[in-house]
Protein backbone atom coordinates (compact mmCIF):
# COMPACT_ATOMS: atom_id res chain seq x y z
CA UNK A 1 0.00 0.00 0.00
CA UNK A 2 1.33 3.33 -0.89
CA UNK A 3 1.43 6.10 1.58
CA UNK A 4 -0.17 8.93 -0.21
CA UNK A 5 -2.99 6.38 -1.60
CA UNK A 6 -3.78 6.27 2.41
CA UNK A 7 -7.02 8.19 3.58
CA UNK A 8 -8.75 7.85 7.13
CA UNK A 9 -12.11 7.75 7.38
CA UNK A 10 -13.49 9.68 10.77
CA UNK A 11 -16.59 9.18 12.24
CA UNK A 12 -18.98 11.85 11.88
CA UNK A 13 -20.83 11.63 15.32
CA UNK A 14 -17.74 11.01 17.80
CA UNK A 15 -15.04 12.47 15.55
CA UNK A 16 -12.61 9.43 15.85
CA UNK A 17 -10.61 7.79 13.39
CA UNK A 18 -11.99 4.11 13.07
CA UNK A 19 -11.00 2.84 9.58
CA UNK A 20 -8.07 3.36 6.78
CA UNK A 21 -8.48 3.29 3.09
CA UNK A 22 -6.88 3.53 -0.30
CA UNK A 23 -7.98 5.58 -2.70
CA UNK A 24 -6.96 6.96 -6.30
CA UNK A 25 -6.45 10.58 -5.63
CA UNK A 26 -5.98 10.90 -10.05
CA UNK A 27 -8.86 9.49 -10.51
CA UNK A 28 -11.31 10.60 -7.44
CA UNK A 29 -10.77 14.01 -6.83
CA UNK A 30 -13.37 14.42 -4.16
CA UNK A 31 -13.56 13.24 -0.39
CA UNK A 32 -15.06 9.68 0.42
CA UNK A 33 -17.82 9.73 2.10
CA UNK A 34 -19.05 6.29 3.52
CA UNK A 35 -21.54 4.45 5.95
CA UNK A 36 -19.40 2.39 8.07
CA UNK A 37 -19.79 0.68 12.09
CA UNK A 38 -18.10 2.92 14.43
CA UNK A 39 -17.36 0.64 17.18
CA UNK A 40 -17.07 3.21 19.86
CA UNK A 41 -20.67 4.44 18.84
CA UNK A 42 -22.13 1.04 18.99
CA UNK A 43 -23.83 1.89 15.30
CA UNK A 44 -23.44 2.61 11.61
CA UNK A 45 -22.85 6.12 10.95
CA UNK A 46 -21.36 8.37 8.07
CA UNK A 47 -17.72 8.30 7.94
CA UNK A 48 -15.73 11.16 6.05
CA UNK A 49 -12.30 11.30 4.84
CA UNK A 50 -9.92 13.66 6.65
CA UNK A 51 -6.00 14.65 6.00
Amino acid sequence: MARENLAKLKCSECKNITYWTTRNKKKIKEKLELKKHCKFCRKHTAHKETK
